[in-house]
């Protein structure tokens, strides 16, 4: 099963400096657009090469334009047994309206 985080629930936790990881997994040209502050950029295709990149953190949490690729990127990590996930719904199209 996948668990979810809002944008708004994410942004209350950077907030509070609730520590945790945040990847996202969009495209360079994409993430030239804007990224969450503190955000690691992976590609999706280049996940499996760069899993050593995540850091263990008690939250990572999966970003990309709509959710659709970071629900992909979830789906392999938990595969590999990476706890702790959860994906942005709604990607940074809804990120962007929650200002």
């Amino acid at each position: 099963m996948i668990e979810f985080i809002s944008p708004v629930e994410l942004k209350e936790k950077l907030k509070q400096e609730v520590k945790l990881t945040i990847i996202d997994v969009r495209e360079a040209e994409e993430v030239a657009e804007g990224i969450i502050p503190g955000a690691i950029h992976i590609p999706l295709a280049e996940i499996p090469q760069r899993m050593s990149e995540i850091p263990q953190t008690d939250e990572i949490i999966l970003v990309c334009r709509s959710g659709k690729r970071s629900q992909k990127a979830y789906e392999f990590l938990q595969s590999q047994g990476v706890p702790g996930l959860k994906n942005m719904s709604g990607g940074m199209l809804e990120w962007i309206q929650t200002d």
